[in-house]
């Protein structure tokens, strides 16, 4: 998960996302340097655009959360339609 972090921080600082620098910041930071990990995320980021990624992640993340409230609101539907289909069976019987 560091590996990405660094690679957001180079991303956000302008910097060029390499092995050299993604090392480089992980152990500015302390953390434990995992080539192969280095590696992959290097390869896998080759020709993405990191904006347009993180624009559409955040446009995921800020979509509405569910409440309880339109589960309540359905229940109410559900008994108003309840009524209106005994009230048309009523009007039936003496139609």
């Amino acid at each position: 998960m560091e590996t990405i972090y660094a690679a957001l921080l180079l991303h956000k600082l302008g910097k060029e996302i390499n092995e050299n620098n993604l090392k480089s910041v992980i152990a500015a930071a302390g953390g434990q340097v995992d080539e192969s990990k280095i590696k992959s995320l290097v390869v896998s980021l080759e020709g993405v655009d990191i904006d347009k990624e993180l624009e559409s992640a955040s446009l995921v993340t800020a979509a509405p959360v569910s409440s309880g409230a339109p589960k309540e609101e359905k229940k109410e539907s559900k008994v108003e339609e309840k009524k209106e289909a005994a009230a048309e069976g009523l009007s039936a019987l003496f139609g």
